[in-house]
């Protein structure tokens, strides 16, 4: 994912307009004093690199079985203390697939 300097300026919840990501057409409509490019060219590189540092934990999201998956074969294998398990043998037998 490569962030913009749209997306810097979302990051101030104010209100702007800017066309095709280009600085020079920043319409910045908040009272508040106008960001300079350098501060938004800043911002996009720092978010870039909280985004590019976490793409790892975005990858294996997506090869992980599913959470309920997961939990199901701990229960079959045993892995559960025994009040968990009796819980969760409750649950299945009050609904049966």
């Amino acid at each position: 994912m490569k962030l913009t300097i749209t997306n810097a300026l979302y990051s101030t919840n104010e209100s702007f307009y800017i066309s095709n990501d280009d600085y020079e057409t920043l319409d910045w409509k908040s009272d508040k004093p106008k960001p300079t490019k350098e501060w938004c060219e800043n911002k996009v590189k720092a978010m870039q690199a909280e985004v590019d540092s976490q793409e790892y934990a975005r990858s294996r999201k997506l090869d992980y079985p599913d959470i309920g998956d997961q939990l199901d074969a701990l229960y079959h294998a045993g892995v559960f203390p025994a009040n968990m398990a009796a819980r969760i043998k409750e649950t299945k037998d009050k609904y049966p697939k």
